[in-house]
């Protein structure tokens, strides 16, 4: 078939590899604008369209899909099929109603489940022990289309966001270049989303990596290992914020209040609402991440001190 694909972060680009080697032909790719980036805030390539420009591929970039002019180039390519992944803009009904098997989005999701654009992180965050990835139909709804087919992925107990994302887009590639096949080959069929088990995943904000210490253990480790690496997880320590890498919950350690902070000869606990977390890596403002009990060693954590 011949594909415009339609993505823009670099989770994007295992699927953008995958059809690049399969036996479709990929016209051009469609991407968020530049945007600024790094310390000097220049206007920067999305990896997506990098990728495209490194291989003389034409970047499409509507600040909206809805744009006159975009729609007119989408007609002229005159694709059969938009492939989706991560592209991060809403799609509007002209738009999908160009290509002749529509826009075919791959989303990081057991759809119904974690409908919007930070599953992975909710998944994590709310303890799931599985996840997955769907491809289903784009629609005007909210990742509400029906569904070509789904994978299932473990949630390991270490697993940050970050891990599990890799994972999914690897593993997702393959199904969405197989759900491309089957629609090309006529063998492909949508079925419903179930209307039991929806649920839905906001973009997760900076507030909501702020370490709540109140918590169980169990919950301040989900919620850093939920916004790591983005937003990333943060506490307040002497009045100024750091950073905080995953934890890891401890059973032989004493008794601490809620982000009370214990120095040991080669760990650092906080206490939380039930039993203490030891830390891993610390990144203070301006400094490198290190290890927690060199940061500890370095700001000479008084007994007594507080996170939070």
């Amino acid at each position: 078939m011949r594909l415009i694909f339609a993505g823009t972060p670099a989770v994007a680009l295992p699927a953008l590899d995958a059809i690049a080697a399969s036996s479709h032909e990929l016209l051009a790719v469609v991407t968020r604008p530049d945007a600024p980036a790094g310390r000097g805030r220049g206007l920067t390539r999305s990896p997506v369209g990098a990728w495209a420009d490194e291989r003389g591929i034409e970047v499409l970039t509507p600040a909206r899909p809805r744009e006159p002019e975009f729609l007119d180039r989408l007609r002229k390519l005159a694709p059969d099929c938009v492939p989706v992944v991560a592209y991060g803009a809403l799609v509007p009904p002209e738009a999908l109603e160009i290509p002749a098997h529509g826009w075919v989005n791959l989303h990081f999701s057991l759809l119904p489940a974690w409908r919007g654009a930070a599953p992975v992180q909710h998944a994590v965050l709310h303890g799931d022990p599985i996840t997955g990835a769907s491809v289903f139909r784009l629609e005007e709804g909210l990742d509400t289309g029906p569904v070509f087919g789904t994978l299932t992925e473990q949630i390991r107990p270490t697993d940050t966001a970050g891990d599990l994302l890799e994972r999914l887009a690897v593993a997702g590639a393959g199904l969405l270049v197989a759900v491309l096949d089957g629609i090309e080959q006529g063998t492909a069929r949508a079925v419903p989303q179930p209307a039991e088990g929806v649920s839905l995943a906001p973009k997760l904000t900076v507030e909501d990596g702020r370490v709540r210490w109140s918590e169980p253990a169990f919950a301040v480790d989900r919620r850093i290992r939920a916004t790591t690496p983005a937003p990333g997880a943060w506490t307040e320590f002497r009045g100024a914020r750091i950073k905080l890498g995953p934890v890891r919950p401890v059973t032989d350690g004493p008794e601490l209040e809620p982000g009370e902070l214990l120095v040991e000869r080669n760990r650092v606990l906080v206490g939380t609402a039930t039993t203490p977390v030891a830390l891993g890596e610390v990144r203070a403002a301006g400094k490198k991440a290190m290890p927690a009990p060199d940061w500890a060693r370095g700001v000479r954590v008084a007994a007594g001190e507080r996170f939070g």
